[in-house]
Order: structure tokens, then sequence, then C-alpha cells
């Protein structure tokens, strides 16, 4: 009967009441267990080295293979996660004052209004171990503490990536240095006796279990509350009992490794190509990357443990994701994140629970931004009308309807420089790292378009350039992509359409995030790219929408001088009003 309970809930079907008193919190209920890596990328096959990931999930559970991150870097992707809501809406867009980290969080007041917050008030008790925000420091962990969370123990800077001398903090006590002991085991003995604490509370819970590894090892001579802090960057580093593992594993050689010809565009394109000398310590960098990520394997086989020996495991979602993903060498790029470019943007996601399909995968498009959603129609909870993301289909008939019903669009943005995270510089033109990016996914056509600060712009047809090698876009002498076609028509045909449809997205709020083509055709009738494309459209998109997506200038934050043009301040059509304003109200008061 729980299971048969459990499978009602997730339809969404209500159960017929019963004469007796119901318990307050039924144990038909479902709990959630979130883990949450650092830096995990989905392409570099890390997952491929993660046997108990592989037992208890992929095995077990759906693998999204399409899951995308918004904003690849650590805290302004953690932010839209938690909210639901992209960068450009939570104004949280850097790892560190005066544009983000936990300081930015709190001032933007989204203390009071994240998930946690909203899942205590849906009678769920709620617990966090590991990383939370950067710049969450021993100095301000308490200025505030944290809302939301029934218990935690949270990493704090400047110790976060430390893996040797990590510091937590828990529920109201003083901060507790751990030196010397390694942090992922430190952390996974904390994410047990939170579990335990969780079961024996009788109620239903939602645990976050956030490693920092397979983050760089950082070390810290302050943090972002201080006027010059100076970091350190190294190779991860692993446990003792892992250390001599994977000795001849290299950093996977695709076309986009170390290229012999330069790709990308803005600062990307100037990289020289790596030195043998270069290549040999990124090849010892990926290895100690997945080395690191054998106790968060040890980690997850050790809650699923658990899971079992308090028989909860049949009543309990588990998920699994990171916040970015990350590249070594692909492009010439040194280790690190923060580019458009798949590696970066396309992250692990995978789910287990009742009613998730068995050893599935799927390729519908889904985001961070999708996250909280998907949590609050999991557990019950109503859908708040300001996310810029949709749940998650998560039942086989669910992601059926999806392949032809949802969404083909990744909005990305990012604002700021790309830290290169090795032990070699990295040029210092990557300050000017600031673009608006599109990824779409459909029927016949798989595409990557972006405009960097600059105002250069890039466009990779992914279904013949899966490496992102030849800008369809580049200006220099040698492009010879002026022939290429993309579902038969010629590029001049389809930029415009990825132009007006980015330029909706990179200032949308709400459903329009979702739905994005609903503001370009307010009367219906085109719902993806492919119906875009219909010749009907093209004196719209190719005469009448004069006003293109660029920039005024590169800035380190979300400042709306420099942003360029935004959608809801263009003077539209009549019939493009009347969608935006309709009965007297604007759409967020309507959607």
């Amino acid at each position: 009967m729980r299971g048969l309970a459990c499978l009602l809930a997730l339809a969404g079907l209500a159960a017929t009441e019963s004469p007796v008193q119901k318990p307050l919190y039924p144990p038909s209920k479902p709990n959630v267990i979130f883990i949450l890596t650092d830096d995990q990328d989905a392409h570099l096959d890390s997952l491929d080295y993660m046997p108990f990931v592989q037992k208890h999930l992929l095995e077990k559970g759906t693998h999204y293979r399409s899951h995308y991150c918004t904003t690849s870097v650590c805290c302004p992707s953690r932010v839209t996660l938690w909210t639901g809501k992209l960068a450009h809406n939570t104004n949280v867009t850097d790892v560190n004052p005066p544009y983000g980290g936990y300081p930015k969080f709190i001032s933007q007041g989204l203390n009071e209004n994240y998930l946690p917050v909203w899942l205590q008030e849906a009678q769920y008790n709620t617990y966090y171990t590991g990383k939370l925000f950067n710049v969450h420091t021993v100095d301000n962990y308490n200025a505030p503490f944290p809302a939301g969370f029934t218990g935690h123990d949270f990493l704090l800077d400047p110790f976060t990536y430390d893996y040797l001398n990590s510091t937590f903090q828990r529920d109201r006590e003083l901060p507790q240095s751990y030196e010397g002991a390694y942090s992922t085991d430190i952390l996974a003995q904390k994410a047990y006796r939170l579990l335990d604490e969780a079961v024996g509370a009788q109620r239903p819970f939602f645990l976050t279990v956030a490693p920092m590894a397979p983050h760089c090892n950082v070390f810290m001579n302050g943090t972002g509350l201080d006027d010059n802090p100076v970091f350190s960057f190294s190779a991860p580093i692993p446990a003792k009992r892992h250390e001599n593992l994977f000795e001849d594993v290299q950093v996977p050689r695709t076309p986009s490794f170390n290229p012999e010809q330069p790709s990308g565009a803005n600062w990307i394109k100037g990289l020289k190509r790596q030195n043998e000398t270069n290549v040999d310590y990124n090849d010892h960098f990926y290895r100690t990357r997945l080395r690191a990520l054998q106790a968060v394997d040890e980690l997850v086989d050790g809650i699923f443990a658990r899971l079992y020996e308090h028989d909860i495991l049949d009543n309990t979602y588990i998920v699994y994701s990171s916040d970015n993903g990350y590249h070594i060498g692909q492009h010439r790029l040194q280790p690190g994140k923060s580019c458009g470019y798949e590696e970066d943007i396309n992250v692990p996601l995978i789910v287990r629970g009742p009613g998730i399909a068995e050893n599935a995968s799927t390729d519908i498009v889904t985001t961070h931004t999708d996250l909280a959603p998907t949590f609050l129609q999991l557990l019950d909870i109503p859908l708040r009308r300001d996310f810029d993301g949709d749940p998650i289909p998560l039942t086989q008939r669910q992601i059926e309807v999806a392949k032809t019903e949802r969404q083909e669009h990744v909005t990305v943005e990012y604002w700021g420089f790309a830290a290169g995270e090795g032990i070699y510089d990295f040029d210092l033109s990557a300050y000017n790292n600031t673009y608006k990016a599109l990824r779409i996914r459909g029927k016949g056509y798989n595409l990557y378009y972006s405009v960097w600060c600059n105002n250069e712009h890039e466009l990779y047809d992914m279904a013949t350039d899966p490496h992102q090698l030849h800008n369809l876009l580049s200006t220099d002498k040698q492009n010879t992509q002026t022939s290429h076609t993309i579902l038969n028509l010629s590029i001049s045909k389809v930029v415009p359409r990825l132009d007006s449809l980015l330029l909706v997205l990179k200032s949308c709020k709400g459903q329009v995030c979702v739905k994005p083509w609903n503001a370009l055709h307010p009367h219906g009738g085109v719902s993806t790219l492919k119906g875009a494309l219909d010749a009907r459209y093209d004196h719209f998109y190719e005469v009448e929408q004069t006003t293109k997506v660029h920039f005024e200038e590169c800035v380190r934050g979300y400042l709306l001088e420099a942003e360029g043009p935004q959608f809801d301040s263009i003077n539209r059509k009549e019939d493009a009003a009347s969608w935006f304003f309709r009965g007297g109200l604007p759409w967020y008061e309507w959607v």
C-alpha cells in the first residue's frame, strides 16, 4: 500500500479519504536526498569511474543526458538552482562581491525566498552539509545564518576548497577546523549523522549533501570579503587510499582537445597551443579529479547503505547533479569552467525513486532552473508563479510526452572573468568573459549561438560539429562556412530567429523564459525554432526585427546600462504589446 500511495502522489492523484484520523505526516510523504558535486563534468567521462554511482543511480534511475546549468560557475549556478530563477533575475552573477557570493545572496532578499524556506513552510525538515555558496565564511556565517534549515553543517571559506584543512559550521555552533583530515570523508560522516537525525525525527525530509570534490584545491589567503585576497590554485587532492589510481588515464583526446588550429571566439581564439609539458600536467590534473571523486562515490554507497538500513529507500528520491561542468584542454583552455561550450554547461543529472524508470536515459532538455520546480511538484507543494523553469518530467510516460511538447532551448549567460585553475597562467583578456548564449536541441537541429560582450558572434551546428570547432559566424578570412545549411536553409535565415529568441531570453522572467516563442508570436502557432523558420515569418525576422542582441560594453556584473537592448523595453507592434498586457495586467500577473 505504501508503494501505491507513492505512485498516486507522483501522478498527482488524491487517495480516497479515510474516516480514521490521518497522522500529521503520513509515511507515504516522500523524502529527497540531493547530492550536489562541485565542477563535475558530463563530457570527460567522470561518471565512468564511479562504480557506486553507476550501481545505485545510473542502473536504478533515469539519466538526463541533456541537462544544463545556465551560468557555468559555482555561486550564480547554485543560486539559480535553489531559486528556480536565471542569474539575470537573481542578480547574483559572480562568485565574489560586489556582484556575487553569499553577501549578494543576502542583499537581494533571497535568504527568505528560496527552496529550503519553501520546504519548511510545507512542513518538511531540511538538512544540508557541504558547500552552500562562495564567500560564506568563518566571519559572516551568522550574519545572518542561512535560513530554512532544520540542521546544517556547512563548509566555510577560506577553507572550503582545502581538501586537507576544511572548516565546518554546525547549526548555531562555532566553526570547527578539521586540519589534516580529508574533507570528503569528514563530510560523509556529517551526511550520515544528518540522515540518521532526519529519520529519527519521523517527519518527511529533504537532505542536501554537497561535497566540494572534484573542484581544484585552493589555498585562500583571505576571502572575497577582503580587499586583496590571494588565491592559489592546484590540482585536486585525493584521499590517501586513492592517490595511485588511474595512473595511465589521460584527458579524452577528442577533436577539441588542444586542437592544432585555434577555435572559439573572443579571447579563446587567441590561446596558444599547449606544449607537451602543459598537456602532461593537465593529464595529471584530470587523474586527480577522478581520484578525488572516489571518496564521493564511497559517500554515495554509504548513503544507500543507510537508506536500506532505515528501510526508507522505497519512499525516497535521490537526485545527483553538479553545479557546473568543466573543461581541461578543450579549445586549448587550461582547467576550468565559465565558458558556454558543452563541456562547461552540460552537467550530470540522475534521478532515482518511486515511479522513476530504472536504467533509463533521455535527451529531453532540462536545466538548473527546472530543479526547484521539480522538487516542489515531486513533493506536492504548489509551484511559484515567478519560476523561470518548469518541472522536469520524471516518469516514462511524462518523458514520452515531453519529447514532443517540452521546450528545446537553454538560456546561457555569464558575467566577469574566466579563471584557469591549473599551474599555468591564463590570458588576461579572459576578464572580458561576458556573453549571452542559446543552446537549442530540436528535431533536425542541434545548435549553440552566442553573442560576446565585444559583440563577436558564434554559431555551431553541433549535428555536424559536436566539438564546436568551426564557428559559422567567424569573421576570420579562412572561414569557408558561408554555404552551410540548417534544415536546408541558409545561415542567413536561421540567425535572425536565433538572435530574436536570445533577445527574449536574455531579459525574460517567469513563464516567458519557458515559452519565449509566445513573446515573439503572441497569437500562437510557433513553439519551436523549426516553426519559426516557416517562410511566412521571413519578413518579420529579417525586416521588422531590427533590434539585435548586443552589449554596450564589457563589465564584470549585471549592469543594465551595459546589457544592451532588453526585450520588454522595445517598441513592439500592437499584437506583441497585447501579449504583454492582457486585461490591463502585465504578463507576470496572468501567466
